[in-house]
């Protein structure tokens, strides 16, 4: 989880992403078979964010731990979900569940990212989704 070196710090030492990167530890150890996730990337940097979005990837194939997550960002939800449920705003029903499926599906600014990408966002706006190059 990246925490090395704070070991032995009280919470109160730890900064919001490294509170929520102890927080999944705390909810991983005991290898659970289903684990729920809310926002629990939300307090960190991109980058660190998109370093525990591979780290829960990895766990994920190495434990075989079902994970539900409740997310707001529509790229983390394609990268980390096989199904993608996109919900209504109050009273929040299921509009549509959307298979995630493809070799480069998870590929940030691949066409596989892309088409899932523009078919979430028009659940939500009514414009296209601009073509966005990503690299990382």
């Amino acid at each position: 989880m990246q925490l090395n070196g704070f070991e032995n710090a009280y919470p109160s030492q730890l900064s919001g992403g490294m509170s929520q990167r102890a927080a999944i530890a705390r909810g991983l150890v005991t290898g659970p078979q289903l684990l729920l996730l809310d926002e629990p990337f939300g307090a960190l940097d991109a980058l660190t964010r998109v370093q525990m979005q591979k780290e829960i990837l990895r766990i994920q194939q190495e434990e075989h731990t079902t994970m539900i997550m409740v997310t707001h960002d529509i790229d983390e939800a394609i990268v980390l979900g096989n199904k993608v449920v996109v919900m209504s705003a109050r009273p929040g029903q299921i509009e549509e569940v959307i298979e995630i499926s493809g070799s480069n599906a998870r590929i940030r600014g691949t066409s596989d990212f892309n088409y899932y990408k523009k078919k979430i966002y028009n659940h939500f706006f009514n414009e296209e989704v601009p073509n966005v190059e990503y690299s990382i």
